[in-house]
Order: C-alpha cells, then structure tokens, then sequence
C-alpha cells in the first residue's frame, strides 16, 4: 500500500472554482505524477476556507501552510519545492496586515486565529463528495449515538432546548422550541415534515452556500435527527437553483447516506425510516420567508400567508412542518455530541453558540467569519477583516441584509448578539455584514437596499407592494437633489406603518436600512434635501467638479468632456461652467495632476 506523507487541500467553493481553482487542482495531478510524488501525496478537493478575497486557495498537510492568489504557474514550483524538497514556498504565503509577516499556517493568520468554528468546522478541511472523509471526523457518530442507544426523541429534543441555540436564519427564534411544537402537534395521519431552508437571497450572503458546499452531510444528518425528535420520516431541502455546485454535491451526498444504510430504511438496524428530498427555487427572495418556501415546495407561487398557524402546526401540506435554515442544523450533531453545556460555555446568556457572517464591502478580508456570540462589533472589523482599504474612515455596517440596518462607528464596540442588534435597530438576520467607508452616501445605500426589496415583493399585501415602493420614490427624489422638506417624516412614517402592518418577516422589516439610516446619519438626508449636497461626494446629481490650481493647463479635460463645458488655454488653469456640466466625472477620471475635485 502506498503511504500518504502530504495532502494538498485546493478549495473548490464558488468563488475559487470561478478563478479556475479545477485548473489548478489538475495541473497539481500532472506534475505529482511528472516528478514521481503521484504516490506520496493526495490531491484533496474542499469546501470554502473561508478566506475568499485571497483565493485560489491552496493548504498543504500536515506543514498546515497556506498558499494564497495561487495560478496555474505556480503549481510545478510547489510541487518541486514543498511536496519535494519539503521547502515551503513563502512568496505564496498569507501576508498578515501590520507587518506581521507572513503566516507560515492557516491558523497563524489574523483572519483565522479569532474565529470559533462549529458551523464551518469542516468546511476547507475534508472532500464534501466523500462520505468516509465525512464519517473520519466524526460524521453520523450524533445519529448513531441517538439511534443505537435508542435515546428517547423527547431527551433529543431537551438537549437542543438546554442548549440555547437560536435560529440562525433571521429571527433568532428558539430551535428547540421549534421542535418541541412540531413534536407536540397532532397530525390526523401521522405525517410530518423536516424542511431545510437553504434560499439564501440577501445580497453578499453566502454562509450557507458555503456549508452546504463545504459540508453537505451534516445537514443530511441534522435533518435526520431533527426528523426522529420531531415523529417526521420525511424532509425537503429547498435550495436555490443559482447554487449549482451546492446541489450537485447535495446530491452526491443523499446518494451516499442512501447507499451506506444512513438514509432510507431501518436506519442503523433502530426501525427509523428518514428520506431526504431536494427542491430548487427560482431566486424569488421571498422564497427565504418560511410560508411562501412551503407553498413553492407545493408548486406554488412563492407567497406567504397569515400566522398562526405557524408552520409546526400546520405546514407542508397542511401537515406539521419543522423548518431550519442551514447554518442552525449545522450546529445539531455537535450539540448531540459535545453536550447543552458545551455549546452554552459559547457565547452568551441569551445568544448562545456561535455565528457564521459574509464580510464583505470595504474591508481587506473578505470572507466568512465564525465567531462566538457576544464578539465586538471592531474586533470583526479590524482583527478579522483587517481593517478598511487605502486608510480610509470607517463609516458604518449593515447587518442582516435588505432587512438589516446600518450600525455607525459610535457603535463599534457593542456585542454582536440578536438582542443588542434590535435595541439599536438592526437585526442578525441570516449573517450578512456589508461594511461601509467615508465614501459611501448612507441616503444611496438605504435607496440601494430599499429598490432591492421593493423588486422582490411578492406583492401579496398592500403596504409591502405599495408602501416600499412609495419611500423608494421619495429616496430616488432625494438622491436626485429634488428633495422637499418633510419628506424625512413621510419616511419615518411610512417605514413605521409597514413594519406593522405587512403580512410577512420581510416586509415587516424591509423599511429597517431607511430607518435606521435617518437615526444615525438624519444629517446627510437634511443635507441632500436643505443644502442640494451629498456630504459623501456620492450622489452624481448633486455633485459639482471644480478645477483647482493644480491644474497645468493640459487641455486633456477639455478633450474627453462631452458637454463642452470646459474651458481655457494652453498652461493656464481651466474653468467648468456648471450650467454644462453633466458630472459625468470623466474630466476627473483623464486629469494628471489630481487638478479636479468634487464638491
């Protein structure tokens, strides 16, 4: 038998496999087998690491080095040097932030050595197409604990309620209590469901993706857990369609479990029977919402209806349903494994366990980041994401996507649990975090977010289809440099009414980026409507390019603008006539010399 002495982990997630993370992981097979190392090391294709704004990402055992921007060019350099020679190739190293040096292992890198890993724990660690890889981590030891010693489902259920986990799909509502009222609920023919919800529409969210990618088996094997505790034999993973390589290796997945005995019939010799089934979603957002994902499970349109029932009661089918999102059944088997009290000592009193958000925006590290709840605001920020790009200011993050709010630079230093988020008029949501710098306009960025919503809109109930699109109007207006006073108290107005009165979690929230834009930053919205202004030199139409003296009289401006608004002669300095200009930015975009500036 041949003996591995190093495996090369090559992330094949989304974002690598669109940087031609496959071409990479073929030309590693070409030259292993080229200088004679076909038989001494692995090739291993993985999850997400995580660390997605340096990828194609390449780690080598047992070394634990972590190459970073790697190319196809580079790949007969680390094979001849490192696989060979045992040379690490530093050049392709993870270069801390600050001057810290490069990082010789994953776990020494600024972005990875604050983070807690439960969710993620195995994504970029073991080929998610393999089961036994899966298995070798412990993989269906929590379904076979709870099958084989034939733990009864209510202790099952009594252990994810003692844990404290909430839902990490929004809301933060209790798991356990969740399973406990789809458990206690009476269906006339003994049917009910397990549904994963796997939709994943925020904008620069991709937590889920990336376990489902990364880790596939253990949401099969936390659906089947939930589905003994619950009395269900049956569950539907709804996951978007725009999720190619999720589904392709959830199928891969499902396929395995049924082969190995883990899905199906008589599962582990106990006399549980569970199936798991997928269903692809067309990319409505609303789909995300847990009514609207039943009724496009059914066949359909996507639209939610009025509570109660909740779903445990009635749901799928009209039969008592228990819906999960991705990231919170990731947690079960190590909940089951580890114990409530291990999973409690994580976080805090009343957010336990850990979070998993899509950092990105302006920020050097983007990626996912798992941390225990109740961490810092800044320590996300500037320990994790190493800080905001080319020196520029923090200004603000938006948390929990379209339905989030945007949280201002006073409130750094709160701790990110779902209580504090509401207090100041944010919300988890599903872990989105989009950070902003001094040049972000906070007026565009809530019009931005707002124009998202209102084109999602199932269009089910009135003050959703209407109210959204009415402060969208007022917003665009505003941006426009038409704003009219009194149009910051139709917002306010407007955005407290939805919140009470839509049908649905997303458009009861879908006013929150507005709202909480005008309590943080009402100065910038005074500034677009009394002063015609955007402070953030954002906004084209209230923008004016004035001509400094810097300039040298090039005369390369008045070439490339095409309202002829520009004047003067050779080496002396120009001049814009305003009542021309169509700030279209292009004089600025060609000048030399740094002679133009917005105001």
């Amino acid at each position: 038998m041949s003996l591995i002495r190093s495996h090369i982990l090559v992330c094949t997630g989304t974002g690598c496999t669109s940087s031609e993370s496959p071409k990479i992981i073929a030309e590693f097979e070409k030259q292993l087998a080229a200088q004679g190392m076909d038989k001494e090391a692995q090739v291993v294709r993985t999850g997400c690491f995580g660390l997605c704004a340096l990828g194609p990402i390449v780690t080598i055992y047992p070394e634990g080095a972590c190459y970073t921007h790697v190319t196809v060019d580079d790949v007969e350099e680390i094979v001849a040097e490192h696989i060979v020679k045992g040379r690490i190739v530093k050049r392709l190293l993870n270069k801390n932030e600050g001057g810290d040096g490069p990082a010789t292992s994953l776990a020494e890198t600024r972005f990875y050595k604050h983070q807690h890993r439960i969710a993620l724990r195995n994504c970029g660690v073991i080929n998610p197409e393999s089961i036994d890889e899966y298995i070798g981590v412990d993989g269906y030891a929590a379904l076979g604990k709870i099958l084989t010693e034939q733990l009864p489902p209510q202790q099952v259920i009594d252990t994810v309620l003692a844990s404290g986990l909430r839902g990490r799909g929004g809301a933060g509502f209790p798991t356990g209590k969740k399973w406990q009222f789809t458990a206690d609920a009476v269906s006339p023919d003994g049917v009910k469901y397990v549904c994963c919800n796997a939709d994943e529409g925020d904008p620069g969210a991709f937590m889920d993706r990336s376990v489902l990618e990364g880790d596939p088996h253990t949401i099969l094997e936390a659906m089947t857990i939930a589905g003994y505790a619950v009395g269900a034999h049956q569950g539907y993973i709804y996951v978007r369609a725009e999720y190619p390589i999720a589904v392709k290796r959830l199928e891969i997945a499902i396929n395995q479990a049924r082969e190995y005995g883990l899905l199906g019939k008589n599962i582990f010799g106990s006399g549980f029977d569970f199936d798991i089934f997928i269903r692809l979603g067309a990319g409505a957002f609303v789909c995300g919402e847990e009514t609207a994902l039943m009724h496009s499970i059914e066949g359909g349109r996507g639209e939610p209806k009025p509570k109660p029932p909740f779903p445990a009661v009635r749901g799928l089918f009209d039969k008592p349903t228990n819906i999960n999102n991705v990231e919170t059944l990731a947690n079960i088997p190590q909940i089951i494994l580890n114990g409530a009290d291990w999973f409690t000592s994580i976080g805090t009193p009343k957010s336990t366990g850990t979070k998993v958000f899509a950092l990105g925006g302006k920020i050097n590290n983007t990626g996912l980041v798992e941390v225990p709840m109740g961490t810092k605001l800044r320590d996300i920020i500037y320990n994790i994401g190493g800080g905001i790009p080319n020196g520029k200011a923090f200004k603000a993050v938006q948390t929990g996507g379209p339905s989030g709010g945007c949280i201002p630079a006073s409130q750094l230093d709160i701790p990110i649990e779902y209580d504090t988020l509401t207090a100041i008029g944010s919300m988890m949501g599903s872990g989105g975090m989009i950070v902003m710098d001094e040049d972000n306009c906070m007026v565009d960025i809530a019009r931005f977010f707002l124009d998202f919503t209102v084109d999602e809109s199932c269009g089910k109930c009135t003050p959703c289809r209407i109210g959204t699109k009415r402060m969208l109007e007022i917003l665009e207006r505003i941006v426009e440099g038409k704003g009219e006073p009194g149009d910051i108290e139709k917002l306010e107005t407007l955005g407290k009414n939805i919140k009470e009165t839509a049908l649905c979690g997303l458009g009861q929230t879908a006013p929150n980026p507005v709202l909480s834009t005008i309590k943080y930053f009402r100065d910038e919205y005074e500034a677009h409507i009394y002063e015609k202004r955007c402070p953030a030199h954002h906004c084209q139409k209230l923008l004016n390019y004035v001509i400094t003296g810097k300039c040298r009289g090039c005369t390369a401006c008045t070439k490339v603008c095409p309202a002829g608004a520009i004047s003067g002669t050779v080496k002396e300095q120009h001049k814009i006539d305003t009542t021309k200009c169509l700030k279209c930015g292009a004089c600025m975009e060609k000048c030399r010399f740094g002679a133009i500036e917005k105001h």
